[in-house]
């Protein structure tokens, strides 16, 4: 029975605090990252900043309707939430405003540290909990309880004694808990691109996206998959949230497929694939590129440059798959008369280049922060969208309070896996759990590297499903990176690893989201839709094995080396795809389908990996696959279809 009716009047209530907090914690948060309080002449500890920000999420994510809710609670707000959401953003502000007493007497463990430091735990994992469901919880629960009995257990695993209390004082308080690092990224860099997206989808952006998507795919054959995949790409890598992306771009191109004659499974995962690529696609990268730039300490273009040929594999397969499927199904191009020129389109929207120009001039020009480049980027997306727009539609000046808005209801989610990462942090710091988990599958990789990533990848997948990729990525670099790190493993490269395989939890079955919000749009069998994700970014799972082993695929490394990989690779992520579609010129059997894909496995083998028949199998693999491509041609001599352009299988 709820304690509150779902009465039109209290939800609309509900609805103006949900808003006004939301604005609230962007517009703190965006002052945080521009220095505002500092310029204006104002002190004070980060942690103080950060508990504020807590605290309204906390009441954000209590107020509105969480996972673990019943059916029957869904359309209100019970009294319950309204007292933690009260609770949780009191108990903050108690933290904000005596940060400085509560850390100088927090050896002391006096009560108010104590209560206030268990009673922040709970709230958080119950905030979790609604935001992200069990599995994370779990996770900490385990971690923190195996914090407080890990002295007792034998072998290399053994941890420091820790009491609960000094525990719970260390985990609420200390820079290195609840209110460190991970939280701190996320409530200034995340907050800042975040915000960043909203504008410049606000002042035309999205529009301009699928404008220039249409205009250069729209005439080619399964030109719908195309103009999904460019889109969503152009898309993902500034908004940061998959879901987002797809809802945004997928009302749009699902239909364009379908009405195509994509199958709806196969358009709602063209959709997804490509709307969950777009984290990885540089040089915004949904702003994990200047997460993990300053976690490893190393120059974002580093990151970047790093990047580029992973997210090139990964959109070559996509691509391929969905241009040979169109071929295979006789799929046209779409209705020439629904496509833009893209002279025209270039016309009113090359000026959406500037808030990118703005974003790189301020990092590498004038060296400033993420966040603080990303408020550049957003600065002139805002005055683009109040000024020119993009075609009829002008930005408002109440459009740049609806950003706020907007930007404070996504974070929420990635914040409480932000702080859940800070008590695990916490924990591996105080107790030497870290040290000793690291320690322990070091060991295990000095067997088997091998062995180590499979464990390592089945774990980013578990661990990442159904979060939000930068929060995804926080969690893994915690937990799994330096294990990586520690067994020799490039930097970049374990960084890369984790978050390419947390990212595809996203579509991987069982708890696919990205996949199940694509298959809701396109009305489509979601475990189906889910599968087939998983054989359009089938690259995502397999590159990063590759590119730990060589690192030739980062471009890092002797130049001739690179240049083999890179050119190998495109050829080899061709081949498998077209086996996987089973077309080659024409329909390829089950046997021809078989050595088509042996064929690109050997031209995938990048320099290192093979030792010194690296070449030598390459070399078989490209005289395979020519072979194939000569009796494929031969057998189909006239085209399946080509689109308008003339592209042909």
């Amino acid at each position: 029975m709820k304690q509150e009716t779902s009465n039109p009047s209290v939800q609309g209530v509900k609805g103006a605090v949900v808003s006004f907090l939301a604005g609230l914690l962007t517009l703190v948060a965006i002052a945080q990252a521009a220095s505002l309080p500092s310029r204006l002449g104002y002190s004070y500890y980060t942690e103080q900043f950060l508990a504020v920000v807590l605290g309204l999420s906390l009441s954000i994510v209590f107020l509105v309707s969480g996972r673990a809710r019943s059916p029957d609670e869904t359309g209100g707000t019970r009294l319950v939430d309204w007292a933690l959401a009260v609770l949780g953003l009191g108990l903050s502000l108690y933290v904000a405003v005596a940060y400085g007493s509560l850390v100088s007497r927090a050896m002391t463990l006096p009560w108010d540290a104590l209560v206030v430091g268990a009673a922040l735990f709970v709230l958080v994992l119950e905030g979790l909990r609604r935001a992200v469901g069990w599995t994370l919880v779990i996770v900490v629960l385990i971690i923190v309880g195996y914090g407080t009995i890990g002295h007792l257990v034998p072998g290399a695993l053994q941890t420091r004694e820790v009491a609960p209390e000094r525990l719970a004082v260390y985990l609420a308080f200390d820079p290195n808990g609840l209110l460190g690092l991970t939280l701190n990224i996320a409530a200034t860099v995340v907050v800042a691109f975040v915000f960043f997206g909203q504008l410049l989808l606000r002042s035309g952006g999205a529009d301009f996206f699928n404008d220039i998507a249409m205009a250069t795919m729209g005439r080619k054959r399964g030109g719908a998959a195309k103009i999904s995949i460019v889109a969503s790409a152009l898309f993902g890598s500034i908004s940061g949230v998959v879901v987002s992306n797809i809802v945004a771009t997928g009302v749009v191109t699902i239909r364009l497929m379908i009405q195509s004659g994509y199958r709806r499974s196969t358009a709602a995962a063209v959709e997804a694939v490509a709307s969950t690529g777009g984290q990885i696609a540089p040089p915004v990268m949904g702003a994990v590129a200047f997460l993990m730039a300053d976690i490893l300490q190393r120059p974002y273009a580093e990151i970047v440059v790093a990047a580029i040929v992973p997210a090139l594999l990964y959109y070559v397969a996509l691509f391929v798959q969905a241009d040979l499927q169109a071929a295979k199904q006789k799929i046209q191009p779409i209705d020439l008369a629904d496509i833009p020129q893209t002279r025209s389109v270039m016309a009113r929207g090359w000026i959406f280049i500037l808030p990118f120009a703005a974003i790189v001039v301020a990092l590498f020009w004038f060296n400033q922060r993420a966040e603080t480049a990303a408020l550049w980027g957003g600065g002139m997306a805002l005055l683009i969208g109040l000024t020119l727009g993009y075609g009829k539609s002008r930005m408002t000046l109440g459009d740049l309070w609806v950003s706020a808005v907007e930007t404070g209801r996504s974070l929420p989610e990635i914040i409480m896996i932000s702080a859940a990462a800070g008590f695990i942090i916490g924990v591996l710091n105080v107790t030497g759990l870290g040290f000793a988990a690291t320690f322990a599958l070091v060991d295990l990789g000095q067997g088997s590297l091998f062995m180590l990533l499979l464990i390592s990848a089945v774990v980013c997948l578990i661990l990442g499903m159904g979060m939000p990729t930068v929060g995804v990525y926080l969690l893994l670099a915690v937990l799994i990176a330096p294990s990586l790190v520690q067994t020799g493993v490039e930097p970049i490269a374990a960084h890369l690893f984790i978050f390419y395989l947390g990212m595809m939890s996203m579509v991987t079955p069982p708890i696919g989201i990205g996949a199940f919000f694509a298959a809701a749009i396109a009305k489509a069998p979601p475990m189906t839709t889910a599968w087939e994700s998983m054989r359009f970014g089938w690259t995502a799972y397999i590159i990063p094995f590759l590119f730990v082993f060589s690192p030739a695929l980062l471009l890092i490394g002797d130049p001739v080396d690179i240049v083999l990989a890179v050119v190998t690779a495109v050829i080899g992520v061709y081949a498998i795809s077209a086996a996987f579609v089973g077309w080659l010129h024409g329909p390829a059997g089950p046997v021809r389908r078989i050595l088509i894909g042996l064929a690109g496995m050997a031209l995938l083998l990048p320099p290192g990996l093979g030792g010194d028949h690296t070449l030598w199998i390459n070399a078989l693999g490209f005289i395979a696959l020519s072979g194939l491509w000569v009796l494929g041609k031969r057998d189909h001599a006239v085209p399946a279809i080509a689109g308008a352009d003339g592209d042909k299988g």
